[in-house]
């Protein structure tokens, strides 16, 4: 593997972290959240590119562009994991590991939630661990990524 970067996707109204439901989502920001991928990624010595949209084609073209440049995609699609099969096809035929994460338990919340159309393209899952879950997302597919065992 010569390509020592990630990219980092954020879904619909993932642009409102921290004044959004904060009950359900936290006080942090999409910038906080950059900023912990960034400084995990570094650590082990990967770039990130980020995006995020409420226009699914842009996520969509972020996806495809990630096949020429990227070891990996960390992705929190926000409500598109729900509805979005074009979302998961275009993560299944760029053919890189996946990591998705969701800031709150989908599975303790409203049941149009429970079903992930990403789910079965991903290779790591973190739900439920607040913003601190994209730290272990990355860490996880980096594990993943690089060979690395964890313990």
């Amino acid at each position: 593997m010569t390509e020592r970067r990630l990219l980092l996707v954020n879904g619909p109204n993932l642009n409102l972290l921290g004044t959004r439901e904060p009950e359900i989502y936290g006080s942090q920001t999409l910038d906080d959240v950059e900023r912990i991928v960034v400084d995990v990624s570094a650590a082990r010595g990967f770039e990130v590119r980020a995006v995020q949209s409420n226009h699914e084609g842009v996520l969509l073209d972020a996806i495809h562009d990630a096949r020429l440049d990227c070891a990996g995609i960390v992705i929190n699609p926000g409500g598109l994991t729900h509805t979005s099969v074009v979302l998961r096809d275009a993560l299944a035929g760029v053919d890189l590991p996946v990591a998705e994460v969701h800031i709150s338990d989908v599975s303790q919340r409203e049941s149009f939630r429970h079903h992930s159309y990403v789910a079965d393209v991903a290779v790591v899952h973190v739900v439920g661990e607040g913003v601190a879950g994209y730290a272990t997302a990355v860490r996880l597919l980096l594990d993943v990524i690089t060979g690395r065992a964890e313990g």
